[in-house]
């Protein structure tokens, strides 16, 4: 996966992680100023709420870690496929290999015997044309020969 298809993923990703966060974030504001409303008269003023700084701070790293693993679990499934790419194109280099291996082993087979069928041809042709010239001067000489 190239960096560009990386940063159009997490793009992606970012902004409905944001928009989840933010909602957290504001129910956990509101359930805050809720519990403070139902409390008889409290000894902190209505201005300092750390617990929804804090919140929003949580928020804001809780997004941060979600895109980092998002983008490590991207990269960690990219390089699971470039692995298996290249076991891929190996094998098919060996299978590849193998088979030439055996179809060269088959023609040189083919070829042997193909040569060995012609050799024998060739000798049953010389064997009959040999006997086939010896009739015919048989034939010739008693044709030749003076009658008697």
């Amino acid at each position: 996966m190239s960096r560009n298809n990386l940063l159009a993923s997490l793009r992606k990703i970012a902004l409905p992680l944001l928009a989840a966060a933010l909602l957290v974030t504001t129910t956990s504001v509101t359930r805050a100023q809720s519990s403070d409303a139902g409390s008889p008269a409290s000894s902190q003023p209505a201005t300092s709420q750390p617990g929804a700084k804090q919140d929003l701070k949580d928020a804001g790293a809780d997004t941060k870690n979600a895109t980092k693993k998002t983008g490590s679990s991207i990269a960690k499934g990219t390089k699971t496929a470039a692995n298996k790419t290249k076991q891929g194109t190996k094998t098919a280099v060996n299978k590849t290999k193998q088979g030439t291996r055996t179809a060269a082993d088959k023609t040189k087979e083919g070829t042997k015997t193909a040569v060995n069928k012609t050799k024998t041809g060739t000798k049953k042709v010389v064997n009959g044309t040999a006997r086939g010239t010896a009739k015919t001067a048989d034939k010739v000489e008693d044709k030749t020969a003076p009658k008697q």
